[in-house]
């Protein structure tokens, strides 16, 4: 499939798009250095003791979250792993200020007051006996190519967190239906275009093509807020 023809048909696969409320990008955040502390202190939920007396998840995840608040690298560095650790500090928007508790051992803290690219709306920390080793975060990507790409590698890897750093639920939804195959068709990224109300980044394939519809500006960020699907 040519790229030219995927680019005519992104004006018809542009109906699919999902567009941002204007009220919600309004909101956006300025960037803002990672050691900011959050307008309130996240809250505090209860919390119990895991088996064999390690720490709950959500006690290992709170350690980190106020090592990070006070631009503390040592004491983060006791409680969480390297990678998470610069994951964390790496942070371009100000702290999410509220404390959304832990499924199983995936502790997440969130916005309330601000607009992020991605579903993820904030920091999820993975938490493994004392330390986090993983942390997503929301991402800002500064072109709809690399949202496209970001969302494409993280389908890739089967990590759907990953996709959530910068796409939309709906869009991690509709892509996740199906599992990435290695040894099934192959993909060809053909670029971004300008659509109605933002851009179309397609992936051509054998027999059809897949559009990834892109919102945001360079300045708040960009995110893939829906998928779409034309076969030939």
């Amino acid at each position: 499939m040519s790229a030219r023809w995927l680019r005519g048909a992104a004006a018809t696969a542009a109906t699919a798009a999902f567009l941002v409320p204007a009220s919600l990008l309004a909101a956006a955040p300025a960037l803002a250095h990672t050691a900011h502390a959050p307008a309130h202190a996240p809250a505090q939920a209860p919390v119990r003791a895991a088996a064999h007396g390690t720490a709950a998840p959500a006690v290992v995840a709170k350690k980190l979250f106020r090592a990070w608040l006070r631009a503390d690298r040592h004491a983060a560095s006791r409680v969480a792993t390297a990678g998470a650790v610069s994951t964390l500090f790496a942070y371009p928007f100000r702290a999410p200020d509220e404390f959304a508790g832990c499924s199983g051992n995936a502790c997440r803290f969130v916005h309330t007051s601000v607009r992020v690219p991605g579903g993820l709306d904030g920091i999820l920390m993975i938490v493994s006996g004392a330390k986090v080793t993983k942390v997503y975060e929301s991402r800002h990507l500064v072109t709809p190519s690399a949202a496209a790409k970001h969302l494409f590698d993280a389908w890739r890897k089967g990590d759907r967190n990953r996709g959530l750093e910068i796409a939309t639920t709906t869009a991690v939804k509709t892509l996740f239906r199906t599992k990435y195959d290695p040894k099934g068709v192959k993909y060809f990224f053909q670029g971004c275009s300008s659509e109605p109300k933002g851009y179309g980044c397609p992936y051509s394939y054998e027999g059809g093509g897949m559009f990834m519809h892109v919102r945001g500006s360079k300045s708040r960020g960009y995110e893939v807020t829906s998928i779409s699907y034309i076969a030939d």
